[in-house]
């Protein structure tokens, strides 16, 4: 999808590469081997599925920052290419350039895939008038509602939300974050691949439908 000069692709499960002045990937995960190299690269937490060492060749160059959270240090050190790796907690503001990365608390509330005390994180991307939220792995929290001042009046706001159930939010789920967080625009993610299914993106999306909440499916980017 485009909005002015900005484009968002979804690369599958909780991917995604956003094209501006610069190429930011998130959570870049069994992407295409020829993907274009990043300039930034955003990791929620060291899950394999979103601190892909594998992935992460693919994409680095001499110079790319890598914004993590501390737990994923220990993988980052292994690249033969020299990167710059910046540590980021919950609550954290860096910014890259004219973009500005807020870091987000996720987590579960009711199962044990991603604890509060890991200090994993969402992503807030502030890029002019558009703001993209990239939710990370999980549930609805009580955090999302200082979510709610980002839509205003020039301003486009979107937010990538997971909706496989199991390890985060359910399509349910998703949509009352939805409903809390009032985007936009809401994009369903983290299905496809490990869990969830298209299914659970289409009960997302009329979910959200019905509480009149524009959505949008992404076509898988190949």
């Amino acid at each position: 999808m485009k909005i002015g000069d900005i484009e968002i692709k979804w690369l599958g499960h909780a991917g995604f590469l956003i094209k501006n002045s610069a190429l930011i990937y998130i959570d870049p995960y069994k992407i295409n081997d020829d993907s274009e190299k990043a300039d930034l690269i955003l990791l929620t937490h060291s899950h394999y599925d979103h601190c892909s060492i594998e992935d992460l060749e693919k994409i680095i160059k001499e110079g790319t920052k890598i914004i993590a959270p501390p737990d994923c240090q220990s993988k980052l050190t292994r690249f033969n290419v020299p990167i710059k790796l910046e540590i980021i907690e919950p609550n954290q503001e860096i910014t890259f350039g004219s973009v500005k990365i807020s870091a987000i608390p996720a987590y579960n509330t009711d199962k044990q895939f991603h604890e509060k005390n890991e200090h994993w994180v969402g992503y807030v991307v502030k890029m002019n008038d558009v703001i993209v939220y990239h939710a990370g792995d999980t549930d609805v929290i009580p955090e999302m509602k200082n979510l709610t001042g980002y839509k205003h009046s020039g301003i486009t706001f979107i937010a990538l939300l997971p909706v496989g159930g199991r390890y985060t939010m359910t399509a349910e789920e998703a949509a009352e974050a939805a409903e809390i967080i009032k985007p936009s625009i809401a994009i369903p993610m983290h299905y496809g691949t490990i869990i969830g299914s298209e299914e659970d993106a289409e009960e997302f999306v009329q979910l959200c439908k019905e509480k009149g909440i524009d959505t949008l499916i992404l076509k898988k980017d190949s």
